[in-house]
């Protein structure tokens, strides 16, 4: 393995109040180094330059401590993960936790079970499938304490995909770019038929950049109608208004 300026990532860490041991912190470097591999035969990113991944895909990820004690979390979902984010951070930082990763193209799930494999990650799984599909299955609706999603789509979309996911007591967290004020009350509706409510957003500044970060943080105060979600596009077309 190549040697690897790490101070970014440091101070980031500090600033997120997480401390990770040499072992947590060599599986982020062959994480980093797999993606780069296997982007170079398959689009897995845009970003593959060492600094930019550290902080816009390994930081990034790992800001949810900002709205969630991560290591209480209990069972995460990671829905349209790509090529891992935020799941992959989020397990190798906490490896208490227990992460399903779903995404719906079966090449990126191959390189999320390379990963896996090479990092020797336990309790995490990588699945193959739409939102709209394993929402409706009983080993995944309703049974997860914490899902979160940095896929690009709106909100009232994204809580579509999500919240039926999210056991009751739970929450859906979306990690989203800058201010919410209209696409959250544009989303507030399908949150309210899914069973959720969403908190006020939670705005921060990505660490050693200029870029803006917001979280939405949706809790689950009863269950998501049979209904929901309706078949696979529909929610992306139709977004519940």
């Amino acid at each position: 393995m190549k040697e690897y300026n790490l101070e970014g990532f440091e101070r980031g860490l500090f600033e997120l109040g997480i401390k990770l041991s040499e072992e947590q912190k060599t599986q982020f470097l062959q994480y980093y180094e797999l993606l780069v591999e296997w982007n170079s035969f398959m689009n897995l990113t845009a970003i593959t330059e060492f600094d930019q991944v550290i902080t816009k895909h390994f930081l990034d990820s790992l800001s949810l401590v900002k709205v969630c004690d991560v290591a209480q979390a209990g069972r995460i979902l990671d829905v349209g993960t790509g090529a891992g984010f935020p799941g992959i951070p989020l397990k190798i930082a906490f490896p208490e936790v227990e992460v399903v990763l779903l995404d719906s193209l079966n090449k990126r799930v191959k390189f999320l079970n390379e990963v896996i494999g090479q990092l020797g990650l336990s309790k995490i799984t990588a699945v193959h499938g739409r939102a709209e599909n394993f929402a409706r299955q009983k080993d995944y609706r309703e049974q997860f304490d914490l899902v979160v999603s940095r896929a690009v789509a709106n909100l009232s979309s994204l809580s579509e995909y999500c919240l039926p996911y999210v056991k009751v007591g739970g929450r859906f967290v979306s990690y989203k770019s800058g201010k919410l004020n209209e696409e959250l009350a544009a989303a507030q509706k399908a949150i309210h038929v899914l069973g959720g409510e969403a908190k006020e957003p939670v705005y921060f500044q990505l660490t050693g950049t200029e870029d803006e970060r917001s979280f939405v943080c949706i809790e689950k105060g009863k269950a998501t109608p049979k209904k929901y979600p309706r078949k696979a596009g529909t929610p992306a077309k139709e977004p519940i208004q």
